[in-house]
């Protein structure tokens, strides 16, 4: 198998480092993994003066499947728009079609104290979170910003999304459901978003060929409260780019830091992309004290999405939780009585572990 490695800015390159080193347990075990690195992001932008230069693209392309550490610092900001690192993202999401994201929010059981809100509202966490990832409001056109003929400037996006976007991404969610508590909770804000009326009159559709999971929808505000209220009442979200991006990023909290929330983007043969829900931190950056667990995660998920291989999935899952039960604790999820290590630290006790 051949990987594109993405390791990008901030922190990405120190916890992309701590994914590698257990796939090189794997590839020292006689899996044939071949990789090779790229730039992205801030990272492409020093490299070839732009995000997503056109040999990473290329090697995207031609590989199996895509790690991705991190995009983005704060330094890029007064960049155009267009080179900003975030854009790299956008494109090569939109460039491999990866049109499915899949974010896993599971609690450990360990980490319950770690978790903002109580242990009892948390404890046997596992929600599935499936974000539509090439459309919406982060695509859609007309977009910019415009001086107006009295001259004030006027800023536009347009959300929207056709039938085939919508039809496509809830079957992914239905048949994910199918293989878990066959319970899908579609979000959406019909009420005043007449994308999202249309988002939930296809949602209806679908369940109609799903007679055995149950369908509920929310509008995003309400699941947005209910998140926090009642995060168990949920097995399947499905929502769309912006809804699931903010979401997602909220039911992170609930297992006990962003930095344990892995995430999947497939295409219609799930090829894949995968990385973790967090952003790059560019505060901590250099100092080896960043959580690489949802890196190594992510990899874990890669093996069962992309390449169909629950043995290699379970071996660097059961690592982790190992990890986890012996009290060792990156900075972010540290509570009294565990093992703080640092991010380099923790990547030797997964691989140990394996």
């Amino acid at each position: 198998m051949k990987l594109a490695v993405l390791p990008g800015d901030g922190i990405g390159p120190e916890i992309v480092a701590q994914a590698v080193k257990v796939l090189n347990v794997l590839k020292a075990d006689g899996m044939k993994i071949e990789m090779e690195e790229a730039a992205i992001g801030g990272a492409g932008y020093e490299a070839a003066r732009d995000p997503l230069p056109e040999a990473t693209f290329k090697l995207a392309q031609e590989a199996d499947a895509v790690l991705l550490g991190a995009v983005g610092d704060w330094k890029y900001d007064t960049l155009p728009r267009d080179m900003r690192p975030e854009r790299g993202l956008l494109r090569i999401r939109k460039g491999l079609n990866l049109f499915a994201n899949l974010r896993p929010a599971l609690l450990y059981p360990e980490l319950a104290s770690a978790s903002t809100l109580k242990p009892e509202v948390v404890a046997g966490l596992d929600l599935m979170i499936v974000r539509e990832l090439t459309g919406d409001i982060y695509f859609g056109q007309p977009r910019g910003i415009s001086t107006l003929e009295d001259g004030q400037r006027e800023g536009i996006n347009t959300m929207r999304y056709n039938e085939t976007e919508i039809r496509r991404i809830g079957r992914i969610a239905f048949d994910i459901a199918m293989k878990r508590n066959r319970k899908v909770c579609s979000v959406d804000k019909a009420n005043v978003l007449e994308t999202t009326e249309l988002w939930r009159q296809v949602m209806i559709e679908i369940a109609k060929d799903y007679p055995e999971v149950e369908l509920s929808h929310m509008y995003v505000d309400n699941a947005a409260m209910q998140l926090v209220r009642a995060p168990k009442q949920f097995d399947v979200m499905v929502t769309g780019n912006i809804f699931g991006d903010i979401l997602s990023d909220e039911a992170s909290m609930l297992t006990g830091s962003i930095g344990m929330l892995p995430s999947a983007s497939l295409d219609e043969h799930n090829k894949g992309m995968y990385e973790p829900s967090h952003g790059s931190a560019p505060d901590i950056a250099g100092k080896d004290i960043a959580n690489p667990l949802a890196t190594i995660l992510s990899v874990a998920m890669m093996f069962k999405y992309s390449f169909n291989d629950e043995a290699s999935f379970n071996r660097i899952d059961n690592a982790v939780k190992k990890v986890i039960a012996s009290g060792k604790r990156t900075a972010d999820i540290w509570t009294e009585g565990c093992t703080k290590v640092s991010c380099s630290g923790m990547g030797d006790a997964v691989v140990a572990a394996m």
